[in-house]
């Protein structure tokens, strides 16, 4: 830890050269959030050059241009593979200036040309209708983060570097930004990256001390103070400091400089000398036991710096006042215009750029070549990812005998074939899975017995599967997890997040934010696909008995419903061959949130693979063996659907009971898989068309649905089907506590009596055998709440109830 020096490498032309480039990025800057003419000053400034709307965001940019160049002067004389990320939320003008700067934009975007009409554009685009906003989105070639919501900068560039050996995510974390809870736990990352098959992450902290409208936390504590804090997480930090550009210049180089050293030095003695991990299995342990101490950067530098120092008597640069626009009435006030102007031409654009507007040849050449510039870094633009090669499912599939008559623990298999996949990409890792210290209670242990926990910290004589080799992550973080995720797919490469349902909400911002990522980037023709975020949520609402009201919630559903339908799947597989024809699917999928709901517990299993297989593709089908329609083409007096393994449980037995006391009464079944084939195709393309819902569903039959979420999210996918109001469903009501499994059914009035009752009460008349069978379910509720209180366990005709044919 320490202060780098004032006497950095640097020649004094060189400093020249530097310091005119970040003027040029910082004049680019301005333009774009004030100009919507004369974006070069060839004329005095007016307000007919003045945007009507001012909505740009000034404060951070210095600093993120600051480090861009400094970046740029350190790929060009080491030639390194370094990826840019953006924290701070709004950031964009000046990423974007300094992209065009460097030729990427204007060869993505060539309307946005390198001189007087591509820079006229490139001003007027901004925080316009049909331009760009004010972060760094999916639009910003180079860009894998997108801004808007803060925090998950650094897991992302940690995620980044997994499995990347080669690749530098140099990761510019705001103060402000700092302050949240995902980037506090993203500290953590030199615990998790292994300098022997990982890239290496430099986090840049950059403190200019304020938020939109008052100090940040890191701001106003003292360097030891913060270099403590990142020390305490493993990292070797320096502070540069300082509001004088030629010292900041001269300090931040040499920092860059050693950083960039020492990060080699790391990799390469690890390198030479192997993982240093001995033994396998459960009995692994690591001659490594610490973590490299991987540099880091702080920055401390003046919010809005080189901007206006005051402006209508109040300070200005180095408050929160520059955080977004410091003039704001520039297109009204003659005083603040001519600030203005004489703010843009304190950047002396005329010594930027020539007469036609491009950079000065001495400054372009400042910018990397080829896929070295960060705009242009493959990893960041999409670049084809390497497809992943799944195993057989043959070999994990469950004989399911007689529909019902055999019970698996629904994920087990599933950690079979995520084994595989961790040995089949030995040579070429490109698959991880992420979960939150719940591997094992997920039943996905088998992963266990090809790689281990991944830690760089001391081992212990009682770890299980712990090592620096392993590439299995798990930290007691959901945003953690997700966040390593999602920077490991926008690069290329292929995992599952898997977390108890309940707790998925924690990231749910986090799975937003992705889906709108991949919703705009699919307009991108310029970004390739990339494989899809896959959530798998187990340990779900209807069997946390043990664990209570607290695990108890299937909000995720409801979050990805509301997303767009071009980027989101819910499938919710009734039994195991169906959640591995789920897991396959997902994995080769590009550019999708693919939700997986499936509880871990052991389940009755009812379809072969080639049945689960022909399920999935349908998305939802009728069970005939399920129902006694028996061929015939009658409307049935009743449909049960169901959706999720419990549901389809409990939908089976109450199917059961009614051919059972009710046998005049035809009962057809129908499964849902995929949530989304349930809406009209124009509202989701996955939606079935109105033939195939009508042959499932009838146009006018009453439907009684056992379904896994709130009872509100099924109504909304049934949104203009012919008569919505016939379906009545059954879902999670919000009632939980620690009791037995079936009690939770019954607390949600979603249990196989329930369901009866409500079809009974739906038929179109009254069935011999209907009222023998409406008492028998309410005496059997009536038992059930006895009985549970005494003997703390459900009713032996819950607990021994399996599937058969009504009559044998």
């Amino acid at each position: 830890m320490g202060t780098a020096g004032a006497n950095g490498a640097m020649s004094d032309d060189e400093l020249d050269l530097l310091h005119r480039y970040w003027s040029a990025a910082n004049y680019l800057t301005v333009a774009q959030i004030y100009l919507q003419d004369n974006a070069l000053l060839r004329e005095p400034l007016r307000p007919e050059h003045i945007k009507p709307r001012l909505l740009g965001h000034w404060g951070t940019g210095p600093g993120l241009s600051l480090i861009y160049a400094h970046l740029n002067r350190l790929i060009r004389n080491t030639s390194a593979e370094v990826l840019f990320i953006a924290g701070p939320g709004h950031g964009g003008p000046s990423v974007v200036a300094n992209v065009y700067l460097e030729g990427t934009y204007s060869e993505v975007y060539p309307d946005v040309s390198r001189d007087a009409a591509g820079m006229h554009r490139l001003a007027r685009q901004f925080s316009t209708p049909g331009g760009v906003g004010s972060h760094v989105g999916p639009a910003t070639p180079g860009s894998i983060h997108e801004g808007g919501e803060l925090g998950y900068s650094l897991m992302h560039a940690t995620g980044a570097v997994m499995d990347n050996p080669g690749l530098i995510a140099a990761c510019v974390v705001g103060d402000g930004e700092a302050e949240t809870g995902p980037l506090a736990a993203s500290w953590t990352a030199p615990f998790f990256l292994n300098p022997v098959r990982d890239g290496a992450v430099l986090p840049i902290l950059h403190l200019n001390g304020a938020k939109i409208s008052g100090p940040t936390v890191l701001g106003r504590r003292s360097d030891e103070d913060v270099e403590a804090l990142l020390h305490a997480n493993g990292w070797e930090p320096v502070t540069v400091s300082g509001d004088q550009p030629g010292k900041v210049h001269r300090a931040l180089s040499a920092a860059l400089d050693n950083a960039y050293a020492t990060i080699r030095d790391i990799q390469r003695d690890a390198r030479d000398a192997g993982s240093g991990d001995t033994g396998t299995g459960s009995n692994r342990t690591r001659n490594r036991t610490t973590a490299a101490r991987w540099p880091a950067i702080i920055l401390r530098t003046p919010k809005g710096w080189t901007g206006p120092e005051t402006v209508d008597g109040s300070p200005v640069e180095g408050t929160f006042r520059a955080h977004q626009v410091p003039l704001s009435g520039v297109k009204d006030d003659p005083e603040h215009l001519a600030l203005l102007e004489q703010w843009m031409r304190s950047y002396q654009p005329e010594s930027l750029f020539d007469d036609g507007g491009r950079l000065l040849p001495e400054l372009a050449a400042l910018a990397p070549e080829g896929r070295l510039r960060m705009g242009a870094a493959p990893w960041a633009n999409g670049q084809p990812s390497v497809p992943l090669e799944i195993p057989d499912l043959v070999q994990y599939a469950v004989d399911p005998g007689r529909p019902g008559s055999t019970s698996v623990e629904t994920t087990k298999p599933l950690g079979e074939l995520f084994r595989d996949l961790y040995t089949g990409t030995e040579d070429n890792p490109r698959f991880r899975l992420f979960c939150p210290d719940e591997t094992n209670s997920n039943r996905l242990g088998a992963v266990f017995e090809a790689t281990d926990r991944c830690l760089l910290l001391p081992g212990h004589d009682g770890d299980d599967h712990v090592s620096a080799d392993g590439r299995v992550m798990e930290v007691l973080s959901e945003h953690l997890c997700q966040g390593w995720l999602e920077g490991y797919l926008l690069t290329g490469r292929h995992g599952f997040f898997a977390s108890y349902e309940a707790f998925a909400m924690v990231s749910a911002s986090m799975t937003v934010q992705h889906a709108k990522w991949l919703q705009h980037a699919r307009e991108l023709a310029w970004r390739s696909p990339v494989p899809s975020l896959n959530i798998l949520l187990t340990s779900t609402c209807w069997r946390n008995d043990h664990n209570g009201f607290s695990h108890q919630g299937p909000g995720l559903i409801d979050t990805v419903l509301s997303l767009s339908g071009e980027v989101t799947r819910i499938y919710l597989p009734p039994d195991t061959n169906t959640l591995l024809a789920a897991a396959e699917h997902a994995l080769r999928s590009k550019d999708y949130v693919n939700l997986v709901v499936v509880d871990k517990q052991s389940h009755p299993q009812y379809l072969t693979l080639a049945e689960a297989r022909a399920h999935a593709e349908a998305g939802a089908s009728r069970w005939e063996w399920a129902g006694n329609e028996n061929g015939s083409s009658a409307e049935p007096d009743i449909i049960l659907a169901c959706a999720g393994d419990i549901p389809t449980e409990e939908a089976l037995a109450a199917a059961w009971l009614l051919q059972r006391h009710v046998p005049d009464a035809t009962v057809r079944v129908v499964n849902v898989m995929d949530a989304m084939v349930l809406p009209p195709r124009e509202v989701h393309p996955h939606g079935l068309d109105d033939g195939t819902f009508t042959s499932l569903f009838t146009d006018t039959g009453e439907v009684v649905v056992a379904w896994h979420g709130y009872a509100r999210s099924f109504h909304q996918l049934l949104h203009g089907r012919p008569n919505p109001e016939r379906f009545h469903v059954r879902g999670y009501s919000q009632q939980g506590t620690t009791t037995t499994p079936f009690d939770m059914v019954v607390l949600n009035r979603m249990s196989r009596y329930h369901l009866a009752l409500e079809a009974l009460s739906r038929m179109p008349r009254q069935f011999d055998g209907a009222q023998a069978l409406a008492d028998h379910c309410n005496q059997l509720l009536d038992a059930h709440a006895e009985y549970i209180r005494e003997h703390f366990e459900d009713l032996p005709e819950i607990r021994e109830w399996v599937w058969s044919p009504p009559g044998s």
